[in-house]
């Protein structure tokens, strides 16, 4: 079982700027195509970006593309998501897994965006 600790999160103003990191253990990493997911209060989890196993193409949710983008270290199980030109609406807690959602969810990291 690949257990998933996500990083980087805080509180920052409309405009301003995160990198959220992923730790994955176990060596499958790699071998993955591997995701970010976001939960804000009152709303069901969602896609925001996904990678492929090797990192040469990634996708976006339509309301994030231009201003996050997602990449991954395979030789450091790491996966990162930069994120530029936040608004508030980006608030939630975000989560990294598999592009399937093959294993147990991380505790996640916290976005907090104001006004």
């Amino acid at each position: 079982q690949v257990q998933l600790v996500e990083s980087g999160g805080g509180s920052v103003q409309t405009g301003g700027s995160l990198r959220l990191s992923c730790a994955a253990s176990g060596s499958i990493f790699s071998a993955n195509a591997m995701a970010w997911y976001r939960q804000a209060p009152g709303r069901q989890r969602e896609l925001v970006a996904r990678i492929s196993s090797g990192g040469s193409r990634t996708n976006y949710a339509d309301s994030v593309k231009g201003r996050f983008t997602i990449s991954r270290d395979n030789a450091k199980n790491m996966m990162y998501l930069q994120m530029n030109s936040l608004k508030p609406e980006d608030t939630a807690i975000y989560y990294c897994n598999d592009a399937v959602i093959s294993w147990s969810w991380g505790q996640g990291t916290q976005v907090t965006v104001s006004s």
